[in-house]
């Protein structure tokens, strides 16, 4: 098992939970069993931790654990720590708001590290946290964080972050306006010039806002493949090893 490592206890604490939990999510086959050592002592690692994560957000939303079971099971066997915050920060992203206020102790406690003034200059730059008018108190994001964490450790300049940034919310805009002018003239337009009764109304708002999730997934799984495609493409100013590294 790569990175780091925890006994039953130290995972319930690291995640908020019970040992009886943990236990219970075990025997449901929400977590996969841990890795024995000496002594048959049980250790887990982050990809435990990302799965309790991932169930904590999928209950936030409201599922249930029938629900969150079925989800679980789409996942691919080999899925890892970095995968599975993806997952969060998409199942997070259905609810808008989601920031939540926290302390420099409590951020750097969801964090698993201390962080510096530096560490949250760059999670502020990725969104994963917003600055209040107290120094000491922040808005997180959680499904950004465990992924912004992870970044940290990527020797990424501030200043490309903060590009970076710039660059996502001017396309996800542009997207956004295009898909909603879209859906504006070929569907809401039409309906309600059609004479609809009220609650048939009502039943369309709904039914419009849980497209959302849908919509965003397919965004990001169009926008990984675009990605990936750009990364393998060679580019003529650069060697191939340079390409290759890259």
């Amino acid at each position: 098992m790569d990175g780091p490592r925890w006994t039953v206890e130290e995972l319930a604490g690291r995640a908020g939970v019970t040992v009886r939990t943990l236990r219970f999510y075990g025997a449901k086959g929400l977590l996969p069993p841990p890795e024995l050592g000496a002594r048959r002592v049980g250790w887990y690692g982050a990809e435990h931790l990302g799965r309790l994560e991932l169930i904590e957000e999928l209950q936030r939303q409201g599922l249930t654990l029938a629900a969150i079971e079925r989800y679980l099971a789409q996942l691919p066997q080999d899925v890892g720590e970095l995968d599975l915050a993806i997952h969060r920060a998409l199942v997070a992203s259905w609810t808008p708001e989601s920031a939540e206020e926290a302390s420099r102790e409590q951020v750097e406690r969801r964090a698993g590290r201390a962080l510096s003034d530096a560490d949250l200059d760059s999670l502020t730059a990725m969104g994963a946290l917003h600055r209040t008018d107290d120094p000491g108190v922040f808005k997180v994001d959680p499904g950004l964080l465990p992924l912004g964490v992870r970044v940290l450790d990527v020797p990424i300049p501030l200043e490309t972050l903060l590009a970076a940034r710039a660059v996502v919310r001017l396309h996800s805009r542009a997207t956004a306006h295009d898909l909603h002018r879209l859906f504006r003239d070929t569907v809401w337009r039409p309906y309600r010039e059609s004479g609809p009764e009220p609650a048939e109304l009502e039943r369309m708002r709904e039914l419009t806002d849980r497209i959302q999730p849908m919509v965003v997934q397919a965004l990001v799984t169009a926008f990984q493949r675009s990605l990936a495609e750009e990364l393998a493409r060679p580019h003529p100013e650069e060697g191939a090893g340079r390409a290759e590294g890259q």
